[in-house]
């Protein structure tokens, strides 16, 4: 049986580097998302919807396979959990919830 290697962190799997460039670790702010999808994909289009403006405009279109997407959800879902156990309750309005197309 083989030593882990001294970048591997328990269970074996390596660890990741995440890299970028300096324009996309500027982000771009969304407070507009559409969801669409088919039997193989997600389709995650973040957009920016000024107030005043009907139009959204997209920032980022994000496609994800159905694992990951739900990988994802988890993800989230954990993060909000820690956030607001930090910070306290995100408060939804019943204005703010999600439309489903």
């Amino acid at each position: 049986m083989l030593p882990a290697m001294a970048d591997e962190p328990k269970g074996g799997a390596p660890k990741i580097q995440v890299q970028m460039d300096e324009q996309t670790a500027s982000g771009a702010y969304s407070n507009f998302v559409l969801i669409n999808h088919s039997e193989n994909e997600f389709l995650l289009d973040f957009a920016f919807l000024q107030p005043g403006d009907p139009r959204a405009r997209v920032r980022s279109r994000i496609i994800s396979s159905p694992l990951h997407t739900k990988r994802l959800l988890r993800a989230l879902q954990t993060n909000i959990e820690r956030y607001e156990a930090r910070f306290g309750t995100i408060d939804l309005s019943d204005s703010d919830e999600p439309s489903v197309h």
